[in-house]
């Protein structure tokens, strides 16, 4: 179990699960067991880093959300050293057709960060957009923006937060804020 592995208590975990319909089980499901649940209405990909993040207050994520947010995911949790399995859930006729194409064959196969997001040149970087466990959203101020951001390699094993002030009102910067 979870808890066994982190050497916690149930009581002391802290799940995410994405709030939908879909989830209602799963949520009665960790409640029963005594974890407390966080919901989110999105930010799966952040929560997910979260998880593999010290001092974030997530300790796992649960439940379905997009394919290509799990793959992303998988990449950092890689440079995290951290751990995350997943399976497809096909529940719409055209998702069938569209894993034929790509010639998935074992539909129940369960995946690994190493099967989602192979090798060993990987490097993750993400700037919030709006607040997270795992990053602060972009903050607007009248001289410009501040930014909080994560860089993440897995060759060097280091973990990088960046927090950036773009300043607006630069005479040699083309670029500027609305």
């Amino acid at each position: 179990s979870i808890a066994k592995g982190m050497e916690r208590s149930v009581q002391d975990l802290a799940i995410v699960v994405l709030d939908r319909p879909r989830h209602e089980k799963l949520i009665a499901e960790i409640r029963g067991a005594g974890a407390r649940i966080r919901l989110i209405s999105d930010g799966d990909l952040s929560a997910g880093i979260a998880a593999a993040v010290i001092d974030t207050g997530v300790h796992a994520v649960m439940g379905s959300g997009g394919a290509p947010e799990g793959v992303i995911t998988a990449a950092a949790i890689r440079c995290l050293n951290g751990y995350m399995v997943g399976r497809l859930v096909i529940d719409k006729p055209e998702l069938e057709e569209r894993i034929a194409r790509m010639g998935i064959r074992d539909k129940n196969r369960i995946y690994r960060a190493e099967d989602l997001a192979p090798g060993n040149q990987l490097i993750f970087a993400a700037t919030g957009v709006t607040d997270g466990a795992l990053l602060k959203g972009v903050r607007f101020f009248g001289e410009g923006t501040r930014t909080s951001s994560i860089v993440l390699t897995l060759m060097t094993g280091k973990v990088r937060f960046i927090d950036s002030i773009h300043l607006a009102k630069r005479d040699d910067v083309k670029v500027r804020f609305a």
